[in-house]
């Protein structure tokens, strides 16, 4: 089935993990992607990978962080292929520190990247959609946005962020046509969730309290992506979609590193 066939996408954080997935499937689906992503390096290893012919998918490094990245991101897909009809806003950077030893700079660079590097995007890819009447947006959030762990309060506050800045774009945009709606993963098997899924204690410790006895493959997340940015689901906006296999029914969440902290 090709759900995206015509319409021009644009991934950030496409080098890896969930961002690697989607570009992979939004390929598979039809679509022109632009990837992009701050490593350079994994990000045009990535596109050869995916697309060796290169043709339908292009690569942009830059930061989200910075207003002029973004918009050279998006212009990317305007340049280089006339359009712009879905963002997958999902670069982030995470870190962990007991919420006394945050550091300024580390705080700031949290907020910097998954709160208004998201915006940037958000924003930029917005002026383009709107011009065109309309388009689909899907940011990745988290469970913590939610679900506080210990230990992460800056990437708690951030998550937390992105959902109230999707809602608001989404009452915001609506009347020009653009749908925004966000994923919220549990634990997924990325390099960002190393610190759980490759720790024997912490992952078998995660694995007891989650109902389907598995962590999120970055396809499962990516699955989910498609489908918030597809015509099936045009009456879909301002919508948090948890993907954690059941991990936060109802329960309150302290690593065992914590315990007795």
């Amino acid at each position: 089935m090709k759900r995206f066939e015509g319409k021009v996408a644009l991934v950030t954080g496409g080098a890896h993990g969930i961002g690697r997935a989607v570009v992979e499937m939004l390929l598979a689906e039809g679509a022109r992607v632009v990837a992009a992503d701050v490593e350079e390096g994994p990000l045009h290893a990535a596109v050869a990978a995916l697309a060796p012919g290169g043709g339908s998918l292009r690569a942009v490094a830059g930061d989200i962080s910075r207003r002029e990245d973004a918009r050279r991101m998006v212009t990317a897909c305007t340049d280089g292929f006339g359009r712009l009809d879905v963002l997958v806003a999902n670069a982030a950077v995470t870190d962990s520190q007991p919420l006394l030893d945050i550091e300024d700079g580390r705080w700031q660079r949290m907020l910097d990247v998954n709160v208004t590097g998201t915006f940037f995007c958000v924003q930029e890819a917005a002026r383009v959609m709107a011009r065109q009447g309309g388009g689909a947006i899907v940011v990745t959030a988290s469970t913590n946005a939610f679900w506080v762990e210990s230990e992460l309060g800056a990437y708690n506050t951030s998550k937390g962020g992105v959902v109230a800045l999707m809602r608001s774009a989404a009452i915001d945009l609506a009347p020009l046509g653009i749908r925004v709606n966000a994923v919220e993963p549990g634990v997924v098997r990325t390099r960002f969730a190393s610190f759980v899924v490759d720790n024997p204690a912490e992952s078998a410790w995660y694995l007891e309290k989650i109902p389907l006895h598995r962590f999120a493959e970055p396809a499962d997340v990516a699955h989910a992506i498609l489908f918030l940015a597809s015509s099936e689901a045009d009456y879909i906006t301002g919508q948090a979609l948890i993907l954690d296999g059941g991990l936060t029914l109802g329960l309150t969440l302290r690593r065992p590193s914590s315990e007795g902290a």
